[in-house]
């Protein structure tokens, strides 16, 4: 019987030096959240370079229960996080001085929590022996566990009314000076997810659009609205097409991410079709500073109470906050405009900051119930495209919740040995009526 692969060496010639800048971080990156990428944010600023160790199914099956996502999806969603430098599939679960070596990494960044293997042994054990193991803060109030309670229970407490309400401490719990000192927390971290692929530097630029309700969620209302900006990040360079991209983006995945990279592969050969590659173009963008691609990427992120109107049950899993913050950290967005309308009007598009787009495209999501094309003003216009099925088109949060559904009990046992009180049959029942119901009330439209 053959050795499991994270029995065997590292794969690939040694690195030739073990570097102080060059961190590695291990783990199962189970259906990718904003605190998985807060932790990549923190392990890169702690060094040059980030190479991030993926388990495998079977590991993780063996020591935590089973996983939501293939380790295919979960390759695509930290290979697409603006952070990492390199991916390394298959990673012991409990991480291996020689493999870490191997890779020319010289420290070990985990969060302040504690993980152990199926033994109830600490899985850095070895290297916070040898002295290689660096701790960060685990981002609060978001965890696998806490996505899939809310699943399994449908509750619709983590949706936000006004996000820019919630930033400001006009909203949220607590006293007027806990709201603005969480406002002021949940700002930061969002500036923080807005940096370059140092995560020092500015990267993304946050925008949010603010519209009246009805604007927001159909295309019967012509309102331009009030662009405003967080932080100003790299703006369109010369020559660069800037391109509308929109959507829920609910438990950002690689149906999601592979959609992004078709986006670009589409632009890239656009580009080369029209001379963005030749010799003599290259040396100019390299004379005046460095080379970039020929595609600006801004992605327009709709409110809950949008997503929820036309998905039901308690969709978005992810609120607003969450899921622009996954939006934030892929690499293959440039602006994330929160708030964004559902349909993109032609009032809208017209005046946006960087003016009308050059192309706005869709996806073949097949997940939101539609009464009216959401797209009819940049038809209009002559400046949409699509992107066609792919590898991982039918990866929405709708497939995911099935996933858990079908699961449950596995699920269920992987919470009850981490200390987590069972949720039950009941919840899972309620759930399926509410999709069932939501499918037929879909299928009526």
């Amino acid at each position: 019987m053959s050795k499991p692969v994270e029995e065997e060496a590292p794969q690939g010639d040694p690195a030739p030096e073990i570097l102080e800048g060059r961190i590695w971080v291990d783990g199962c990156w189970d259906f990718f959240h904003h605190g998985h990428a807060g932790a990549m944010l923190q392990a890169r600023q702690l060094g040059d370079e980030l190479v991030v160790g993926i388990h495998s199914d079977e590991s993780i099956l063996e020591n935590k229960g089973p996983t939501v996502m293939t380790l295919e999806e979960r390759i695509a969603a930290v290979d697409a996080c603006r952070w990492v430098t390199k991916s390394v599939p298959y990673a012991p679960y409990v991480t291996s001085l020689p493999w870490i070596s191997h890779y020319g990494c010289k420290y070990v960044v985990h969060g302040d929590d504690i993980t152990s293997d199926s033994s109830g042994e600490d899985c850095y054990r070895f290297v916070k022996a040898a002295g290689r193991f660096k701790v960060v803060k685990r981002t609060p109030s978001i965890s696998t566990t806490d996505l899939v309670g809310r699943m399994l229970l449908c509750t619709r407490t983590h949706f936000i009314k006004s996000l820019s309400k919630l930033l400001s401490g006009e909203e949220g719990s607590g006293s007027e000076a806990e709201r603005r000192a969480e406002g002021a927390a949940l700002t930061e971290r969002m500036r923080l997810y807005a940096t370059d692929e140092s995560g020092l530097n500015p990267g993304a630029s946050v925008w949010f659009w603010t519209a009246s309700i009805e604007a927001k969620g159909d295309d019967t209302e012509e309102e331009k609205g009030v662009f405003s900006t967080l932080c100003q990040g790299t703006q369109p360079k010369p020559g660069q097409r800037v391109v509308y991209v929109d959507g829920g983006f609910d438990l950002f995945s690689s149906g999601h991410i592979e959609f992004l990279r078709q986006v670009i592969k589409t632009e890239e050969k656009i580009g080369q079709d029209e001379g963005w590659y030749n010799k003599e173009a290259v040396e100019e963008r390299v004379g005046k500073g460095s080379d970039y691609g020929p595609v600006f990427i801004v992605a327009g992120v709709h409110d809950d109470e949008v997503i929820n109107h036309w998905k039901g049950v308690n969709y978005p899993i992810m609120n607003i906050y969450e899921r622009g913050l996954c939006v934030l950290q892929c690499k293959y967005v440039n602006s994330v405009i929160f708030g964004a309308p559902f349909s993109p009007t032609r009032a809208y598009l017209t005046s946006t900051p960087w003016g009308i787009p050059d192309a706005v495209y869709h996806g073949p999501t097949s997940f939101m119930p539609l009464t009216f094309d959401p797209y009819t003003a940049p038809k209009s216009m002559g400046i949409y495209k699509e992107i066609g099925q792919h590898s991982f088109s039918s990866v929405n949060a709708g497939q995911i919740v099935q996933r858990i559904l079908k699961s449950r009990d596995m699920y269920e046992e992987r919470q009850r040995v981490k200390g987590v009180k069972g949720i039950g049959e009941e919840a899972q029942r309620i759930r399926e009526k509410l999709e069932e119901k939501q499918r037929r009330k879909e299928s009526q439209a």
